[in-house]
């Protein structure tokens, strides 16, 4: 809610965009701690994999046989950290141009040191990486979609409660 508070705010209410970004920051925060110290499924050891596991996940949902995972598959994980350094990239560059621009913020006194042009370069990238990540949340809601539909579960359910029911003599599954 805070990056939509953000994004859509970003001209009319310019303290509820701030605000909001420093919501954020104690928000990814709180999630990278969740992924070290969080539950079994929340952790980054959990769900993070490599390139090859991603792609032979991907080759299984082309071929309608993607395994069911009771944490995260390898593409929801994958979507977890390019979301999380997507709306990082987007906070420091919004940081940056808040204290460049604005002469304000926790990165006030760098503004001084930075040219105009420099300023504007990091607005456009601040800007660039809210649109990013505006587009992974729409990739992210579709893969949730389309595994709901392929494992006939109710994910967004089990994002909100955290359980998720274990398939007994299902040999697809994934612990």
């Amino acid at each position: 809610m805070s990056f939509f508070a953000c994004y859509f705010s970003k001209d009319a209410y310019p303290m509820i965009h701030v605000y909001s970004g420093y919501s954020m920051i104690f928000l990814i925060f709180m999630r990278l701690i969740w992924g070290f110290h969080g539950s079994h499924y929340a952790r980054f050891r959990q769900f993070v994999t490599g390139p090859k596991v991603f792609l032979r996940y991907a080759r299984s949902i082309i071929k309608r046989r993607p395994p069911r995972y009771l944490g995260h598959n390898p593409a929801g994980g994958a979507m977890v950290m390019a979301l999380l350094l997507s709306l990082t990239a987007t906070l420091l560059f919004g940081l940056l141009s808040y204290a460049t621009l604005e002469y304000s913020g926790p990165l006030a006194a760098l503004a001084d040191n930075v040219s105009h042009q420099l300023a504007h370069r990091f607005n456009a990238m601040h800007e660039w990486f809210a649109n990013f990540t505006l587009l992974l949340i729409g990739l992210h809601l579709s893969g949730v979609l389309l595994a709901s539909l392929q494992h006939r579960e109710n994910l967004v359910k089990s994002m909100f409660t955290g359980y998720k029911p274990v398939l007994k003599g299902n040999p697809d599954q994934v612990p």
